[in-house]
């Protein structure tokens, strides 16, 4: 998926969502979740948009914004599998670590979540929805490699397949954090709204 700052730009104000346009390094995350609602695989997208001396940046990383086949059919909720509803969610996620392990982006504010609780492979999106704090970090899948499969490493994360995408977007956020402060908001878009 060929993804610019501009069709980022466009979605989000077309979806009545904001988008930070002003000062360099105000970061613009973004979550792009495919139709595929039966995949194990990294078929997402994530997307940092921001200015660097007035000139629009953009970097779309292979992600996941659904859960493992292992959580969909071992949910470790009681209500069920955590699937991130779309949307805007305001000061989601602050720079923090990731079950105390690395640097990641840890939640901070609440989320709506679908609850998937029928246990098969499919992703149900009609589900009933959660709201509140569960944990819905952005992290990466392995440390030392390029992950193809999700399987366990997101039970509704949102998970980076690469580390080394994953180490950018870190380093971006942290630039950020000395301009803009160290919470960051989070927009979770279908690829129709593109």
């Amino acid at each position: 998926m060929r993804v610019r700052y501009g069709n980022l730009q466009t979605a989000l104000i077309r979806k009545g969502y904001q988008f930070f346009d002003d000062g360099d390094y105000n970061l613009n995350l973004i979550g792009i979740r495919t139709a595929d609602n039966q995949s194990n695989f990294f078929n997402d997208h994530f997307a940092v948009a921001w200015r660097f001396d007035g000139a629009p940046h953009c970097l779309v990383f292979p992600a996941t914004t659904d859960p493992g086949i292992f959580w969909r059919q071992n949910p470790m909720h009681i209500r069920g599998t955590a699937i991130l509803v779309p949307g805007q969610y305001q000061r989601l996620w602050q720079l923090g670590m990731h079950r105390g392990q690395y640097h990641a982006l840890v939640q901070l504010m609440p989320a709506r979540v679908y609850r998937d609780n029928n246990r098969d492979s499919i992703i149900d999106i009609d589900a009933p929805i959660d709201d509140g704090l569960f944990g819905i970090n952005c992290h990466r899948a392995s440390g030392t490699h390029g992950s193809q499969r999700v399987d366990k490493w997101s039970a509704g994360c949102q998970v980076l397949a690469n580390p080394f995408d994953f180490a950018l977007l870190i380093a971006l956020c942290g630039r950020a954090a000395r301009e803009w402060g160290t919470t960051f908001t989070y927009t979770l878009l279908e690829a129709s709204d593109l």
